[in-house]
């Protein structure tokens, strides 16, 4: 399948920040979820810096409870293209075993935007690659493509920049850092479109398979870990074909019914929700701008 003019547009921009931004910064790093936007952003870091190596490493942040499909996703990902993967993980969170079943916003204040912070302070970096479109929610689209963060990796929206005929602001005073989105202007549908067209493997979440659901005030939660999983009474598992359109921790994030079994069927299949592609995610329960103003991804 041959790209669109319009995708092609999109991929070019993509590779020009890609490439302004790494040559803006001292110490640039691709945030990577291993999710399926994470995962078309580092592919097109491979094809904005070929022939040579990525010039960046993967970060991972590891809340303790990714879905076991994705951390060998990940592994087998960073290794076949020659990325450094770099896991980071809040220590003193798993001791205290904080979990999303018990502790809600403070498990993700600690395991994900703590550990997030830490991981960059911890690696000095200064230009953060993200994989974050605006079509995902209402908070997103306000985010310029490369966002200022202050001290702390906080964000304002009122300090963002203006980007007029896409011209970026890489400066950095002391104590700022920058957030770069690339694939800002895609949309849930460009990103399947794409990611057909270029062939490109993703984690197998995506696609429809039989797994183990319990069924949470109508959302599918698949039980990814038996035996850490906080059963209620009289509560079991059903085997049931379902997907994932976004991905989280298993235990706060829902599947759908589907049997969309490839990136066609699935591309074919979106194209009938009339709904968020997040509205899937229970610990977007909240409001994601205050997360974000705390340094959220």
């Amino acid at each position: 399948m041959k790209l669109s003019r319009h995708l092609i547009e999109l991929e070019s921009e993509a590779i020009h920040i890609l490439r302004d931004g790494v040559a803006e910064s001292e110490n640039p790093v691709l945030l990577f979820s291993a999710g399926k936007d994470s995962t078309v952003l580092a592919h097109l870091a491979l094809r904005a810096f070929y022939p040579s190596p990525p010039p960046l490493p993967l970060l991972h942040i590891d809340s303790t409870w990714e879905f076991g499909d994705l951390l060998q996703f990940r592994d087998n990902f960073a290794a076949e293209h020659g990325f450094n993967l770099i896991v980071y993980a809040n220590e003193e969170g798993r001791r205290q075993g904080l979990n999303p079943f018990d502790h809600d916003k403070l498990y993700t204040t600690r395991m994900r935007t703590d550990a997030l912070k830490a991981a960059l302070d911890q690696g000095g970096y200064d230009v953060i690659f993200g994989g974050a479109r605006r079509d995902e929610e209402a908070t997103r689209a306000k985010e310029r493509i490369v966002s200022v963060r202050g001290p702390g990796h906080s964000w304002e929206p009122r300090r963002q920049r203006p980007e007029l005929w896409t011209h970026f602001n890489w400066t950095r005073a002391p104590g700022e850092t920058l957030r770069a989105f690339p694939i800002s202007n895609w949309t849930e549908r460009d990103l399947w479109t794409y990611i057909i067209a270029r062939n490109i493997n993703l984690a197998p979440l995506y696609y429809a398979a039989e797994r183990q659901v319990v069924e949470r005030d109508g959302t599918l939660i698949v039980v990814d870990e038996p035996d850490r999983m906080r059963w209620l009474p009289g509560e079991t598992s059903r085997p049931q074909i379902v997907r994932f359109r976004t991905l989280g921790c298993w235990p706060v994030t829902g599947a759908v019914s589907s049997s969309a079994k490839n990136a066609g069927q699935v591309a074919y299949e979106n194209l009938t929700v009339n709904l968020s592609e997040r509205q899937g995610r229970v610990s977007d329960a909240g409001s994601l701008e205050a997360q974000k103003r705390e340094g959220y991804f």
